[in-house]
């Protein structure tokens, strides 16, 4: 990428993040974000279609300041793996931007840019389950589904429990009941469970 434009990129970027601290992400307009970064609209047009690809590519660039690497979970364990952890402190320094991004009305960049990068970061990992009977990409939309839930969830209480705490959540949701996490509906038995008839042959 040319140096000019990664640098007012970054302006820009940096622009919505000072007005993000005065204010909430809906309430910040693409003029508002111009002005303040000193470019004009159609500059801004020039790198971004809207805000919310601004604040993911900000997030993105933030993610990797802190060292994220969610691609490096590359096997199965029975604690939270450091690289999930890692995330979600990344994600407890800069939760008002992600609460914003999660919250009505949100933002559909963010939240989808993260889970297509969950997805692809645990496909090996979802690769390694061995169950034969679900596709494997099902497998990783699974476990980025997941993510996304709980870490919806995480973001909603007020105060924020800590990221160690919520990567335990999440990667014993993960795991399932085997690992001490959630199983099957109350009022189901594991026959009963959906999909039993099918792995019975039924």
């Amino acid at each position: 990428m040319d140096v000019r434009v990664a640098r007012t990129r970054k302006r820009l970027q940096e622009a919505l993040f000072a007005l993000a601290r005065e204010r909430g992400l809906e309430e910040i307009s693409i003029s508002d974000i111009a002005e303040y970064a000193g470019v004009n609209r159609s500059t801004f047009y020039q790198h971004y279609s809207d805000k919310d690809t601004v604040l993911a590519d900000a997030l993105d660039a933030l993610a990797a300041e802190a060292g994220v690497q969610l691609e490096t979970i590359v096997e199965w364990t029975l604690d939270p793996p450091a690289p999930l952890v890692t995330f979600l402190e990344h994600v407890e320094a800069n939760v008002d931007l992600y609460r914003g991004a999660f919250s009505y009305p949100g933002s559909t960049v963010v939240v989808s840019r993260l889970r297509k990068n969950v997805s692809v970061a645990v496909n090996d990992l979802a690769d390694q389950r061995g169950d034969q009977a679900v596709p494997l990409d099902m497998v990783a939309a699974g476990v980025a589904g997941t993510i996304i839930g709980v870490m919806s969830a995480w973001l909603a209480r007020d105060p924020l429990p800590p990221a160690s705490e919520a990567a335990v959540w999440m990667w014993l949701t993960i795991l399932g009941p085997a690992q001490g996490g959630p199983g099957p509906l109350p009022h189901l038995s594991t026959d009963d469970a959906p999909g039993a008839s099918a792995r019975r042959g039924l």
